[in-house]
């Protein structure tokens, strides 16, 4: 779980049809084989590091390329890092899965930032609710008939990928998993009182 507050603006120095390599200081001081990182909301597993030379590696599926805009890097792309949440550390976000719900594309850039993506996943992004953008935790201003805006602030800007994402330009988004348990909750027991009341 994963918080979408930003730790570090590493780089990639290798991708494959079956892995990344990632440059990174900040996520790797207490690293451990298995451990989870978020790269640019997505949640992915070291297998190898070096802490003295300032990298580490996961294995990437052909589903995560395909189900995300990981496939899009390359060496020299900067990638959003996080490490998980611990239980001691504030929440300064919201929570965060690591698990990508669709790719968008940036319509305007930041600071005015405005994102399209496909309309089944609007549903759950509400005004002044929160969504992740390539891992980062922001509040929606307006929830669109095909997306979103968010007004990005100058820190924020600087110090993620925002920084360098222009028209066009592909984005992971997840939206909160508050909204998904709750329509599914729903759905559910609507379901559950019809079953009930043709059996009863």
């Amino acid at each position: 779980m994963f918080t979408g507050i930003v730790e570090e603006l590493g780089e990639v120095i290798t991708r494959s049809d079956d892995h990344v390599v990632v440059r990174a200081t900040t996520v790797l001081a207490d690293t451990k084989i298995g451990d989870s990182i978020a790269v640019n909301g997505c949640c992915l597993t070291v297998v190898d590091f070096d802490l003295d030379a300032g990298w580490w590696r996961a294995d990437v599926t052909l589903e995560t390329f395909n189900r995300t805009s990981l496939g899009e890097l390359g060496p020299g792309s900067p990638v959003n890092l996080e490490r998980p949440v611990r239980l001691l550390d504030r929440l300064g976000g919201h929570l965060v899965q690591g698990h990508v719900d669709a790719v968008g594309h940036i319509v305007e850039p930041a600071p005015d930032l405005r994102i399209r993506m496909d309309p089944e996943m609007t549903r759950y992004v509400v005004e002044k609710g929160s969504v992740t953008v390539d891992g980062i935790s922001l509040t929606v201003v307006d929830a669109l008939d095909d997306g979103f805006t968010v007004a990005i602030i100058p820190h924020t800007e600087a110090v993620t990928t925002l920084s360098s994402k222009r028209q066009g330009a592909a984005v992971n988004i997840e939206v909160d998993i508050t909204a998904k348990y709750v329509e599914k909750l729903i759905s559910w027991t609507g379901s559950d009182a019809k079953a009930s009341e043709v059996t009863s």
